[in-house]
């Protein structure tokens, strides 16, 4: 006969309001216990490591694709580090209960799981955890981790007591201590990162200090409540540890700090449920740990750009959204900028392989871009030269009347239809436009360690030759990057910057003024020192800018009758100034 029909199992009601909890979710002195316990390995093609079954820590994570620096023995990247070593960084996820139960009766920090399924985490291939509190509650865990960086925590629990019990799923993400290699520069953001119904916050180190006291979580907090979506957790310049919340539902997001461990933390609560006498309930969510590739963190997003839609990307699907995710890469106030000019020079990097020659590439397209305004402001500029004859004149006529020579320039410009503010144009352009160049190349992965030719090995760090050891002929090292030795004695490309844009300067005459004459003079080399600081890229860019500059003004110039004397500024600019000559005072000879 065929067998009787399994029972049904009776599903979970979830509450429009969590309940109060025994204690808060994951106090300082529990989640800051050594986890001693046996290790699960993790083996991915971009993970190397190890989860602790004592609370199912992720506290041991190594980055492949990443090494330290670039000597040959150099250590990989480290991103997460156990309880017991200096400043620890880790994730776990757990549960909580209202007052009837204790808080032993949940699996938490120090919970000893029970391996059932699986021995290596690996792509392809989950493992499943088991912990039963004796009191009628089994707990499952099964976790899954893609190609790539995101890991999927699948919790389950089975009441088989007689009464029903309310629990509440949450996460966890805590660093023990400022990071030491934090860089503390005004153009990036390092702690706190996340998002909350399509609000983006980011908090530095020293920002979560500042927190109000919460009793209720036993520590400074700011618990925000959100209704669709989000994620938080922790980013560095290059990394970052992220929760993320099963999305298109509720979940509570909560930033602590606890005085009496050091620990920062970040949270992310699910709606509490209450489970009946023989129901059971399950809830997934992901853990963000890796390194903050574009691409990779753009996947994830699921989110193609207007240009990628009009070419037929597809979205998959089977992947979840995580809206705004590749905003946990710092794009700055000048996004609408920055986006757009890493995009540019991602996929120019793609064609071309080489970095440096990427962005000398991505140069001669923002020029082109700007080559109309660009093209207004040199005609305007080889117009003013032809006016100088007559610009001449009219301050002689003028003498000191100065009221009347500006009346009657103003009417000169006006009746040749000149406008003398044009020149200033591509410069106020191409601020915000080195500036967010300047962004992307401090602030995105791909350019880190990045190499062009020769000596030029990374081009986010700045040129690591110095006219300290002539560049190598002199059997001496160069000083340390960031020092004053350093910053005096610089390198080719700074050299070649301001040689550059000495060059571009020369193709007009020395103002008349003196003391513009001298600022003029000073500009190229006080730059070379102020930019020999830099990222070799930047530097390389505004090389090339420069150049490209000189060749369109020395173009246009020609097309419009005026031929620069480039040589005869070059040999005025070395020429002996005559001593002014002093009239005698009254009475002498």
């Amino acid at each position: 006969p065929p067998p009787d029909p399994m029972p049904e199992v009776p599903v979970a009601t979830e509450q429009t309001a969590p309940p109060a909890v025994s204690q808060p979710v994951a106090g300082a002195e529990t989640i800051a216990a050594v986890p001693q316990a046996p290790r699960l390995n993790v083996d991915t093609p971009r993970l190397q490591g190890s989860i602790s079954l004592k609370g199912a820590r992720f506290d041991d994570l190594k980055l492949k694709g990443y090494k330290v620096d670039l000597e040959p023995n150099s250590e990989t990247v480290r991103l997460l580090s156990p309880v017991g070593e200096p400043h620890a960084y880790y994730a776990l996820h757990g549960w909580t209960a209202d007052a009837s139960l204790a808080l032993e009766d949940t699996p938490g920090p120090a919970t000893e799981w029970t391996l059932v399924e699986g021995d290596t985490l690996s792509p392809g291939k989950p493992v499943k955890l088991q912990w039963q509190n004796g009191k009628g509650l089994t707990f499952t865990r099964s976790i899954a981790i893609d190609d790539d960086y995101m890991f999927t925590i699948t919790d389950g629990v089975q009441n088989a007591g007689t009464a029903p019990v309310t629990l509440q799923s949450y996460g966890v993400v805590a660093r023990h201590g400022q990071p030491t290699d934090l860089q503390n520069f005004y153009v990036l953001h390092e702690g706190v990162v996340g998002r909350t119904d399509g609000a983006l916050a980011e908090v530095d180190y020293d920002d979560v200090l500042e927190l109000p006291q919460v009793p209720a979580e036993g520590a400074q907090a700011e618990v925000t409540e959100a209704t669709t979506d989000g994620w938080l957790g922790f980013t560095d310049k290059y990394w970052m540890t992220v929760l993320v919340p099963q999305q298109g539902k509720p979940f509570t997001a909560v930033v602590k700090y606890d005085a009496r461990a050091d620990i920062y933390q970040t949270e992310t609560r699910l709606p509490a449920v209450t489970l009946a006498p023989g129901a059971s309930t399950e809830v997934s969510s992901q853990l963000f740990a890796g390194a903050k590739e574009w691409e990779t963190i753009r996947n994830y997003q699921n989110d193609p750009s207007l240009l990628e839609r009009l070419f037929g990307q597809k979205v998959d699907p089977a992947r979840p959204q995580i809206l705004g995710f590749i905003d946990s890469i710092d794009w700055g106030w000048f996004f609408f900028f920055t986006k757009p000019i890493f995009w540019l020079l991602h996929h120019l990097h793609s064609l071309i392989g080489n970095m440096g020659l990427a962005i000398i590439a991505l140069t001669f397209v923002l020029k082109l871009l700007v080559l109309p305004l660009a093209y207004k402001s040199y005609v305007s500029m080889a117009r003013m030269k032809e006016l100088q004859p007559e610009m001449e004149a009219l301050k002689e006529r003028a003498g000191d009347d100065k009221a009347k020579l500006q009346k009657e320039m103003m009417q000169l410009y006006k009746d040749r239809k000149i406008n003398p503010a044009a020149g200033c144009l591509p410069i106020f352009l191409q601020i915000p436009i080195f500036f967010s160049l300047y962004k992307v190349i401090f602030v995105t992965l791909e350019l880190r360690h990045a190499p062009f030719f020769g000596w030029l090995t990374d081009l986010s760090a700045p040129d690591p030759s110095s006219l300290f050891n002539l560049f190598g002929l002199l059997p001496w090292a160069a000083p340390d990057q960031g020092t004053l030795m350093a910053t005096i004695f610089i390198g080719i490309l700074p050299i070649l910057l301001g040689i550059s844009m000495w060059l571009q300067q020369k193709l007009n005459p020395a103002p008349t003024d003196p003391a513009q004459a001298m600022v003029f003079a000073w500009m190229p080399w006080v730059f070379m020192f102020m930019l020999g600081s830099f990222a070799s890229g930047l530097v390389l860019y505004w090389i090339t800018n420069n150049m490209i500059t000189f060749i369109q003004q020395y173009a246009i110039m020609l097309s419009h009758g005026h031929k620069p004397d480039l040589f005869g500024n070059i040999k005025a600019g070395f020429k002996k100034k005559p001593a002014a000559v002093v009239p005698p005072a009254k009475g002498k000879k």
